[in-house]
């Protein structure tokens, strides 16, 4: 035991070995993973364009969406160059700070996104239950304000994570049975007591995500409860087409970060179906957000059109 905590005293390298039991056919994995990374790239990059030179587009609701949509941007930027290596060239070696800081950038990208979605649905219940004070309320300033406290909250919450594991002094193994690094699997390689490292990372699940998921839930009962008193059948279906996109998103988000979550820590799945699961939840997002709002917004078709053909 000794020369095992000797060997790994300080540790300087950690390896990633990709997807535990589908080594065989990691390299053939990463083309549909390419697939998804390229549609995110792409849709993304065309969201922020359409947004930024479409002046209708210069509402609440779509300022968030642009800021979604450069958080996705830096989601697949952080995960996807790392995960393609280890699939397609074995490059599978890391420096352990460059491995916190992947992590760090990887769950404040996630927090940012949490906290954006909450702010989208925060912008939907006064549209919807208080649309004469809209503008009033949700000025350029107060916009700014908003952004800025999602991305701080979520970066100083975070930025903890790493500061603790660099703390820890022995490691059991420097393998990382995963295709990024993500904090209980980074947690996993200490050979000491690692209690304070798990509590605190749930305390961020739940401060950040458990939270922003409450709060979105709540918006969506007042939301739907306004739509049901409005006087007319037209009202309350424009009302709620006015919604469906953002609820296509919400689900899609909290479902697969919960399950994903859930699963790394209570429950009995095999490793690659969680470690399959938790990319999925990374990179798939991102790809089908610029085409749920694409599909649903008349402005952003047309302006696709515009630039495609």
């Amino acid at each position: 035991m000794g020369s095992t905590n000797m060997s790994y005293l300080n540790l300087k390298t950690v390896i990633l070995i990709g997807i535990p039991g589908l080594e065989h056919v990691q390299f053939w994995i990463g083309f549909p993973f390419l697939g998804v990374c390229l549609l995110a790239l792409l849709g993304n990059i065309f969201l922020l364009i359409i947004i930024a030179t479409e002046r209708s587009l210069h509402q609440p609701m779509y300022i968030f969406l642009a800021v979604l949509a450069a958080t996705d941007l830096g989601l697949c930027v952080a995960i996807a160059p790392k995960m393609l290596a280890i699939f397609w060239f074995g490059s599978c070696s890391m420096s352990f700070d460059a491995c916190l800081t992947q992590l760090f950038f990887i769950h404040a990208l996630q927090g940012t996104e949490s906290g954006i979605l909450l702010a989208m649905a925060f912008d939907r219940y006064v549209a919807i239950c208080d649309p004469l004070r809209h503008t009033s309320i949700l000025t350029p300033v107060f916009l700014i304000q908003m952004v800025l406290m999602v991305a701080i909250w979520a970066m100083v919450l975070v930025g903890i994570l790493p500061i603790l594991l660099k703390g820890l002094q022995l490691f059991q193994s420097v393998i990382i049975a995963h295709s990024y690094c993500e904090h209980m699997a980074v947690v996993k390689l200490a050979a000491e007591d690692v209690h304070i490292n798990k509590s605190y990372g749930l305390f961020v699940a739940f401060a950040i995500l458990g939270f922003d998921m409450i709060f979105v839930f709540i918006s969506f009962i007042l939301i739907f409860q306004a739509v049901f008193h409005l006087p007319h059948k037209a009202a309350q279906l424009k009302a709620f087409h006015s919604c469906t996109s953002h609820i296509a998103i919400f689900l899609e988000f909290y479902i697969l970060a919960f399950f994903s979550f859930f699963s790394h820590r209570f429950g009995h799945i095999s490793p690659y179906a969680h470690i399959l699961l938790s990319t999925i939840y990374l990179l798939v997002p991102p790809a089908l957000n610029p085409i749920v709002y694409g599909v649903k917004t008349k402005e952003i078709r047309r302006r696709v059109a515009h630039l495609v053909f």
